[in-house]
């Protein structure tokens, strides 16, 4: 999650609004934190629902 933080230090038009949020409220590395948690939940759901990662539009 730490290459997100980069990579919305460098380009912010081409990273999740949420993210960008998330920076602007937390320190950096509560925000990595916050960032790998969501991905785990969604890893998680994924493998024990066996179904396909659906992308919510923004």
């Amino acid at each position: 999650m730490t290459s997100q933080v980069q990579r919305a230090r460098g380009y912010p038009e081409r990273v999740h609004p949420w993210i960008m949020q998330l920076l602007e409220r937390k320190p950096v590395r509560l925000a990595t934190i916050a960032m790998a948690n969501k991905a785990a939940r969604i890893i998680w759901a994924i493998l024990t629902k066996d179904t396909y990662y659906r992308q919510v539009a923004t």
